[in-house]
């Protein structure tokens, strides 16, 4: 399938309203004919013949003539743009679609400026493409044969001696196309390299300014900045090389009409006002090939969008989400059996090696590890961001690779160790994934996050609208904000990622306090480095380098004297000796 083919996917379902469209660029392209003959009826007969009579009703008729196709062509120009907005609507919606269902590993290898350069300036290429260049195609396609037909009927001579010139204009619009393909391709690159770059400066904006590295950035922006430009620039030289040859060209037809037909005129093959209604079709041939050019950008700049939007929609998840059918209810039961994990693009670099694991609903299961342990990819198995490379996770005994995926993740929760929050209400970012519309649910989920104070201290309290990203709270603010957030969807399983790390050791003591109370039944994952956050867990484990090393209960760790023994040392400042605790400070 061609990138024609394909936007016709989009474009038939109005195929009403382009039949009505052809209907009126027919209409317009039949009565241009009519007004150069009446011109050259005003030459021979009302100023040859001196049928003075005959002016009054010839204007009028023009005039009426000129004035219903210019109500065709405004009709049909509304309709052809009507028809681009509603396509490029139902494009970008399958667009945003597709992102949802694109899982970890896409994002994980794509920028988020390409992705952004795809559903904005590519997409307006394509609505370009259908509400501009398609009816200025076919318009300059029909004037070129109409014109060809009646010309050669007022005088064939004429007439082939410009159609000699034709070919030319064929093959140099062939070669300008070959060219600026591939050129229209790069200035797409380039404006997603750019866009990104833009992106990700404005996302940090932050670290920039700490580190002082404004020049720098203003310096990397420049570099991406003249690399559009120059591709620009070789598009405008290859415009530049062929545009002002067709404009010549175009130029040609009407020197060849003056000469030859006065010629032919003089030597009375034809009247005056056949060389008069035959000059005044003559634009009717200058226009699509003074056309061409431009249209030839146009188009290629279209193949050029579709091409990488084609590629986006057609890209299947390794995790395929299908439609909800059933609303299953998951007890919490999870177990990983030799489960192993690499990414897909470094396969030699095993992130998890033989896991092996059992918790039943209720039970909470701290985990600790140096950075880069696998721990958060651990937990990402569970939700099905990700699945095993080796073994197998079940959730209630059931693989998860069966249970369809909205519905797993429905009964589970992540406070993610990057905490996002969205520019919206703060009461809205809290009942985000749950579908209780109660404000005092809301409340009391913030009260368990120990949240609820500093709300309610903000200008708006739970109206307060955050900025994006969360910018304008601090981080353990927005910790706290996101387990609220993920407590208030009540799910069978509750993952906690590094959730009170920005927190002092008082709040994060509140909230374990609290978190007791309400996940009794819930089954929990800790992931943290301090071990005051898992040290009243069911059972703890210690990752290193993908595999178990250590697991057991806080006590049973202590006893063992390893990995989580000196952790312990180092945090708390306190000694372990054979009797018990002893203060090391």
């Amino acid at each position: 399938m061609n990138s024609y083919q394909w936007i016709w996917q989009y474009v038939r379902i109005y195929w009403k309203r382009l039949i009505v469209c052809l209907m009126f660029i027919l209409a317009n392209a039949g009565l241009i004919i009519i007004n150069p003959l009446l011109s050259g009826k005003i030459v021979d007969d009302v100023i040859g013949k001196n049928q003075l009579g005959k002016l009054i009703p010839i204007l009028l008729l023009m005039i009426v003539i000129t004035f219903v196709r210019t109500i065709f062509r405004y009709s049909y120009q509304i309709i052809f743009e009507s028809v681009g907005q509603d396509s490029l609507y139902k494009l970008r919606s399958d667009l945003y679609k597709k992102l949802q269902e694109l899982d970890f590993d896409f994002f994980n290898n794509t920028r988020v400026g390409d992705i952004m350069a795809r559903m904005t300036g590519d997409t307006d290429a394509i609505r370009h493409f259908v509400s501009w260049v398609v009816y200025n195609i076919i318009e300059c396609i029909l004037w070129f044969v109409i014109a060809i037909g009646v010309m050669t009927t007022i005088n064939w001579k004429l007439m082939l001696a410009l159609v000699a010139i034709t070919p030319l204009i064929f093959l140099l619009t062939q070669h300008m196309a070959r060219q600026a393909h591939p050129i229209f391709y790069e200035i797409r690159e380039s404006f997603s390299r750019l866009n990104s770059m833009v992106e990700e400066n404005i996302s940090g904006n932050r670290v920039v300014k700490a580190f002082a590295r404004e020049d720098y950035e203003i310096e990397k922006f420049n570099h991406h900045n003249d690399d559009y430009k120059k591709w620009n620039i070789v598009s405008a030289n290859v415009s530049k090389k062929h545009l002002p040859v067709l404009d010549s060209l175009a130029s040609v037809l009407t020197v060849t009409t003056m000469v030859y037909g006065g010629f032919l005129t003089i030597k009375g093959e034809m009247t005056l006002g056949d060389l008069v209604a035959f000059n005044s079709y003559l634009w009717m041939l200058n226009q699509p090939m003074r056309m061409s050019g431009w249209l030839i950008n146009d188009v290629q700049r279209f193949n050029a969008s579709s091409i990488k939007i084609r590629q986006m929609l057609a890209t299947k998840p390794k995790i395929p989400v299908a439609e909800r059918k059933i609303n299953p209810t998951i007890q919490g039961y999870v177990e990983f059996q030799n489960v192993s994990f690499h990414y897909s693009d470094d396969p030699d670099t095993y992130i998890l090696k033989d896991i092996n694991l059992s918790i039943k609903p209720g039970q909470t299961i701290g985990i600790l590890g140096e950075t880069g342990s696998g721990k958060s990819t651990m937990v990402n198995l569970i939700a099905r961001f990700y699945d095993p490379t080796a073994g197998r996770v079940l959730i209630d005994g059931v693989d998860a690779k069966d249970w369809p995926v909205r519905e797993l993740r429905d009964h589970i929760a992540m406070v993610m160790q990057d905490v996002f929050l969205f520019s919206d209400t703060i009461e809205d970012n809290i009942a985000f994934g749950t579908t209780i519309d109660n404000q005092d649910y809301v409340r009391q989920m913030a009260e368990v996050a120990d949240a609820n104070s500093f709300i309610e201290r903000m200008p708006e309290g739970y109206q307060t609208i955050v900025g994006e990203r969360g910018v304008g709270l601090s981080g353990g603010q927005k910790q706290r904000i996101s387990l609220a957030r993920a407590l208030a969807k009540d799910p069978a399983v509750l993952i906690l990622d590094d959730t009170t790390s920005a927190v002092d050791m008082e709040t994060e003591s509140k909230i374990q306090t609290e978190l007791d109370k309400i996940t009794t039944k819930k089954t929990t994952f800790v992931i943290a480095h301090r071990v005051s956050s898992v040290r009243e867990a069911d059972e703890i484990i210690v990752l290193s380098h993908g595999k178990i090393i250590e697991r057991g209960t806080h006590q049973t760790l202590l006893a063992k004297r390893g990995y989580y023994f000196d952790i312990f040392q180092k945090q708390l400042g306190v000694e372990v000796g054979q009797g018990g605790l002893t203060d090391g400070t």
